[in-house]
């Protein structure tokens, strides 16, 4: 995983590798709908071409999709477009389920999808990612008022195009890892801080990119530091500090009657473990620049 690289590359797996957060956020009451993306971006995905096909199961596979160079931009932006019009429809298939009306599950389950009839509350919809997922959060936030709020953790800023920073008049939370971001990322996600609107940022101390993915915590301590899936922080505290951040958030913007308003502080950054706003690696880095001689003589 690249590092202080405005193009750094992302997180690119599929929904099968959330479990930790999804699981968490759900022990809490939350109905959470992980979204398989069928962008090209998942390393493996399948969809059904018909009813016919799904009684079958008859799967039309989509592999990761390998970009050149000259077309990563272009295409990255038609990808995240496309994730964003995915939440919203998934977000639309789980309001008709809790208006009532019937979906035919595919999937060999045994739950009763009439359960979640009037179980769901429409005003309270929020949307969370990390990597090419924080990336969609703000693209979804931007194209769709029923998102409330959203979450991006250690978002990949690279597909983020600059105009949506007038378009999001959401509330909006950065999580970070110590070591993905650029100073330029950094700067993408601050033009979002605009008068009237709610923005927050935090580090997670001693983190890396794939702190927040399963992946952390399914290997040993060397192999995971080699392959930068653990960082410095205890991974189960890394997740911890997400998952409570996070809640203190969805209480305050949703307007949830919880506790986990004792959480508050976590938001602003008041943990040894936490930094409010970028890593501090990206501020020297930043400070750096500006003191340097070439920012001088351009100046």
């Amino acid at each position: 995983m690249a590092v202080g690289n405005c193009n750094a590359s992302p997180f690119l797996f599929s929904r099968t590798i959330y479990s930790a957060i999804g699981i968490g956020l759900a022990s809490y009451g939350f109905i959470v709908a992980a979204v398989e993306h069928r962008d090209g971006s998942a390393s493996a995905t399948y969809y059904f071409d018909d009813q016919v096909a799904a009684k079958a199961d008859n799967k039309s596979w989509l592999y990761l999709k390998l970009l050149k160079q000259e077309e990563e931009e272009r295409v990255r932006k038609e990808q995240v477009r496309q994730r964003a019009k995915e939440c919203s429809r998934a977000l639309s298939a789980i309001l008709d389920l809790a208006y009532g009306n019937p979906k035919e599950n595919i999937l060999d389950s045994d739950f009763d999808l009439e359960h979640l009839k009037g179980a769901i509350d429409g005003d309270k919809i929020a949307v969370i990612g990390h990597s090419f997922g924080g990336a969609t959060v703000i693209q979804t936030l931007s194209e769709d008022q029923r998102f409330k709020c959203g979450i991006a953790l250690d978002p990949w800023m690279y597909p983020v195009s600059e105009e949506l920073h007038s378009k999001i008049p959401q509330p909006l939370f950065f999580i970070n890892s110590a070591q993905f971001q650029s100073s330029k990322s950094i700067e993408k996600m601050k033009k979002f801080y605009e008068p009237g609107k709610e923005r927050k940022m935090i580090t997670i101390r001693g983190s890396v990119h794939q702190n927040f993915a399963d992946f952390t915590f399914v290997t040993g301590k060397i192999i995971g530091n080699k392959l930068t899936l653990k960082g410095e922080i205890d991974s189960r505290v890394a997740m911890d500090l997400t998952e409570k951040a996070s809640l203190a958030f969805l209480q305050k913007h949703l307007g949830l009657h919880k506790d986990f308003n004792q959480w508050d502080p976590l938001v602003e950054g008041h943990d040894k473990n936490l930094i409010r706003g970028p890593p501090s690696s990206v501020v020297a880095q930043s400070l750096a620049l500006q003191h340097s001689p070439e920012s001088h003589a351009q100046n």
